[in-house]
């Protein structure tokens, strides 16, 4: 195993981190974008907001494929091959003629995108011993972190000035150079070549995915991270939209808002070793928890978008405390077939978005986005402090 304060190790970490940057922006590129493509199809909101659950769906099904594979061939490499693929669909986005076309290559680009973070993150289980891993992770999700911020960013730039689709054909060249050096990198690196241990399973897909769900703790972990990406995400996917719509605001002023919750985010990671020292895993989940609840409410009541800043910020600083931890435990769920168990975390979680960014849509002519964040207020700080005591409970039968 690696050291992970070795520099060629480091360099790798930091190009899966960029590939990482791509992979979050798409995901969130399009939230800054659905006024303007509800009004470019002539449709509804809630239809148009199938571009971002289609990216979910997509993403949180091929993940059954991808992290078997990356336990056989290679992890490192099939990172680059799969950000390369990610220039079709996000190409074939940007020249849809329907949102009926939108959708299909929105699902073709979230299939090839499902697997860079996952794999990314397995790679470093393999590479980085369980006590630095956590800080290892946190420092690797910063691209991703940045790629949120990018995505709806860029979104709301380019939907403001030269148009959505040149937003997509922005990401298709990013995705085409960082897919490119990150495989120069497996190529040249010999740090960066996977060699399948001797004691690797060779089970078939289902056997490996059922071995993982039937550990009690695996089980727990997905389930909490499913809950998470639906409450967090649904209702995230919808805050540029209310913004825009309650305050006036351009679409770009709004998309730059939701920059704060990456900002909130690499809070997290530029403290994240004091923090898992001064607070441990128990007390970033429950912190996380109760950021993420006042966070959320406070948008729900905020009488103007200023009020936004601090709330976005908050929800990523909580948000990544609570994700962090999770995301550790889950590289340590099944460590034999470690890409397999990651995968599934990470399609619990995307499947977990993409169901609460259609829950949010639908309750959306209910109860209106208010009514969405208070839910998230409400249902966040409960999940948080149910984890942390199960988390407890399970390091005290670790000892």
């Amino acid at each position: 195993m690696s050291h992970a304060s070795d520099p060629q190790h480091w360099r790798a970490v930091a190009l899966l981190s960029v590939a990482a940057f791509a992979s979050g922006a798409s995901a969130r590129l399009c939230d800054p974008m659905l006024p303007d493509l509800a009004r470019t199809f002539g449709t509804s909101a809630t239809a148009t907001a199938q571009v971002v659950s289609a990216f979910s769906v997509a993403y949180g099904l091929l993940q059954a494929v991808f992290g078997p594979l990356g336990d056989r061939v290679g992890k490192y490499r099939l990172v680059a091959l799969t950000t390369l693929a990610c220039t079709v669909g996000t190409l074939g986005s940007a020249f849809a003629t329907s949102l009926e076309m939108l959708i299909l290559f929105r699902l073709v680009l979230g299939a090839s995108a499902a697997g860079i973070i996952p794999l990314s993150m397995a790679w470093i289980g393999d590479t980085v011993p369980y006590e630095q891993r956590q800080a290892t992770l946190a420092r690797f999700l910063g691209g991703q972190i940045l790629g949120v911020i990018g995505g709806q960013f860029i979104g709301g730039v380019f939907t403001d000035t030269l148009g959505w689709r040149w937003a997509f054909g922005f990401i298709a060249l990013v995705y085409l150079l960082v897919g490119l050096t990150v495989l120069a990198e497996s190529r040249s690196n010999a740090t960066t070549h996977h060699r399948p241990a001797a004691d690797v399973p060779r089970a078939g897909i289902v056997t490996q995915a059922m071995g993982v769900l039937g550990i009690g703790w695996a089980r727990v972990i997905l389930s909490v991270v499913a809950l998470e990406g639906m409450l967090v995400f649904g209702a995230l996917a919808f805050a540029p939209s209310y913004l825009h719509e309650r305050f006036g605001l351009s679409l770009t002023m709004a998309g730059a808002l939701m920059a704060f919750f990456g900002l909130g985010g690499l809070s997290y990671i530029g403290f994240a070793r004091h923090f898992v020292r001064r607070f441990g895993e128990v007390g970033l989940a429950r912190i996380g928890g109760s950021l993420l609840g006042a966070a959320w409410l406070l948008l729900a009541v905020a009488p103007s978008w200023i009020w936004a800043v601090p709330a976005c910020y908050c929800v990523g600083l909580g948000f990544y405390m609570l994700h962090n931890t999770l995301q550790t435990n889950a590289t340590q769920m099944a460590p034999q077939v470690r890409g397999t168990a990651v995968s599934l975390f990470a399609s619990a979680f995307f499947l977990g978005q993409s169901a609460g960014v259609v829950l949010a849509a639908a309750l959306l002519s209910h109860i209106g986005a208010n009514g969405v964040f208070g839910l998230a207020a409400l249902l966040l700080p409960v999940l948080a402090l149910g984890f942390g005591r199960l988390l407890r409970a399970h390091h005290r039968l670790r000892k």
